[in-house]
């Protein structure tokens, strides 16, 4: 067969005004996972509308496109497109997922749920001549995952393109979280054998890796096992966790021996009842300001995140949550709207109360508020999510979080990890467009491990506490 696999773009970076770092920096790992379980004498080809423009004229047999709510319009186009050139168009993804029947008027087939089982019984269907309109996920499970078809991806057009997924979902259940829907019906909460995932990241080339997992300590046997492999491999990593998980004798430590450099942090809100309301109970009664300074004192640096428009919040909360952000050496920030997905809680209480405003997906990007806030307007909510980005990023800031280090390095470190992501933005435009983004790789690279504490003691003062991590999931 010959068989185009999409990602399409987000609206907003089809613009040639509007073109962020963000939308350059991972390749569709997911479809090049599908990729795998082709035959070897199909003709394939992926393509990433960020990153390049696609070609259109071409008449493949079959089309597979991944859907993202954001996404959702232009994924719909490009699908009735291919149809009418007489090819079979799957698409599958979250918001397919989420709302099946929608995707349904613009596809041949499409896939509720992650796709390790529907897949290959799809691509066997329609080999035998008989594929089915709808495949959904029953069986999760990651043995006998194939290697990924890395050799689809154009490593160039990516700032990051060691990404790299081990696990599927996350342990826990928030109520806004997207990816309830997606592992609804089976278990939403699994991961590779350590020795298939220690086999892949063997396979990439380089010293970087970014974890892209939901939550990469959430099962604390296998994180374990994996982190002891990954030891003298001489990686430089990133990757996404909780304030528990931070929290937890040991296994933080054994992170940071193995090369984790950087944190993803789910703080989400400085409020306990908002916590509450939005089913983040492990949140609860956690010293976030402990968790910053154990990330810290190891040498890891934290992107925190978190979420406005909860019903607790008011007016206060953008200059509240910038200044304790600021005021804890957090190097970077990610800042968003609460945005109800459809599939999610949060959707369905708020569409009982009346709330939800519209269903333009477009605007469904964590930028924009598309419900009636409890306790603000909606463009006092856009405004001062808007203004928590500029106080957060203004140099003074910058300086200041990096006065809280104890030591010149670290402050020097600090202060170019979050300018670089803020204050260069014709720099890393002009890189994407010429496709020399890969180039600044290992400027990356130096400022997660060059200026990083050191210590004569080696990796192994680090690792403490084993036995508290047998056979624990958080």
């Amino acid at each position: 067969m010959k068989v185009k696999m999409i990602l399409p773009a987000l609206t907003e970076a089809l613009s040639p005004f509007f073109r962020p770092i963000k939308y350059s920096l991972f390749p569709p790992l997911g479809l090049a996972t599908l990729a795998a379980y082709l035959d070897a004498d199909d003709e394939v080809t992926l393509q990433d509308e960020h990153v390049e423009r696609l070609r259109l004229d071409d008449e493949p047999d079959l089309v597979v496109i991944q859907v993202y709510i954001t996404s959702a319009r232009r994924a719909y186009a490009l699908a009735d497109h291919y149809r009418r050139r007489g090819a079979h168009v799957a698409l599958g993804g979250l918001h397919v997922t989420s709302l099946p029947e929608e995707a349904a008027a613009h596809a041949d087939t499409v896939f509720v749920g992650p796709g390790e089982d529907t897949w290959p019984a799809f691509l066997a269907d329609l080999r035998a001549g008989r594929p089915r309109p709808l495949y959904r996920s029953r069986v999760r499970t990651l043995a006998g995952l194939p290697p990924i078809r890395r050799d689809l991806i154009r490593r160039s057009h990516y700032l990051v393109p060691n990404s790299i997924v081990v696990s599927r979902g996350c342990p826990h259940a928030c109520a806004f979280c997207y990816k309830e829907a997606f592992f609804a019906g089976g278990r939403g909460f699994y991961t590779q054998r350590v020795d298939d995932a220690l086999r892949e990241i063997e396979r990439l080339p380089g010293r970087h890796l970014y974890f892209l997992d939901d939550h990469l300590f959430g099962d604390v046997r296998f994180a374990s096992a994996l982190f002891d492999g990954m030891r003298g491999l001489g990686r430089l990593w990133q990757a996404a966790g909780t304030v528990a998980s931070v929290l937890r004798p040991g296994l933080l430590e054994k992170a940071v021996a193995c090369g984790l450099r950087s944190l993803f942090g789910r703080f989400e809100t400085l409020d306990a009842d908002n916590l509450r309301a939005q089913a983040k109970p492990h949140n609860l009664r956690r010293d976030y300001g402990e968790a910053i300074r154990r990330l810290h004192g190891l040498g890891v640096m934290v992107n925190g995140s978190f979420v406005f428009g909860m019903d607790e919040d008011d007016a206060r909360v953008f200059d509240r949550t910038v200044e304790w952000a600021v005021g804890q050496g957090v190097e970077t920030a990610t800042f968003h709207i609460l945005t109800p997905y459809p599939g999610t809680a949060t959707f369905v209480q708020m569409e009982e109360q009346g709330r939800i405003l519209h269903r333009d997906w477009d605007l469904y990007d964590t930028r924009h508020a598309v419900f009636r806030p409890a306790k603000l307007g909606t463009d006092a909510l856009e405004e001062g999510y808007r203004r928590a980005y500029r106080e957060f990023y203004r140099w003074g800031s910058i300086l200041r979080g990096a006065s809280t280090k104890e030591t010149l390095a670290g402050g020097l470190r600090h202060a170019a990890y979050a300018a670089g992501w803020k204050k260069f933005e014709p720099l890393w435009d002009w890189l994407i467009r010429a496709r020399r983004v890969g180039r600044a790789l290992p400027v990356l690279e130096t400022v997660l491990d060059g200026l990083r504490r050191r210590s004569d003691e080696g990796p192994e003062h680090l690792v403490r506490h084993e036995h508290a991590l047998v056979g624990e999931t958080e």
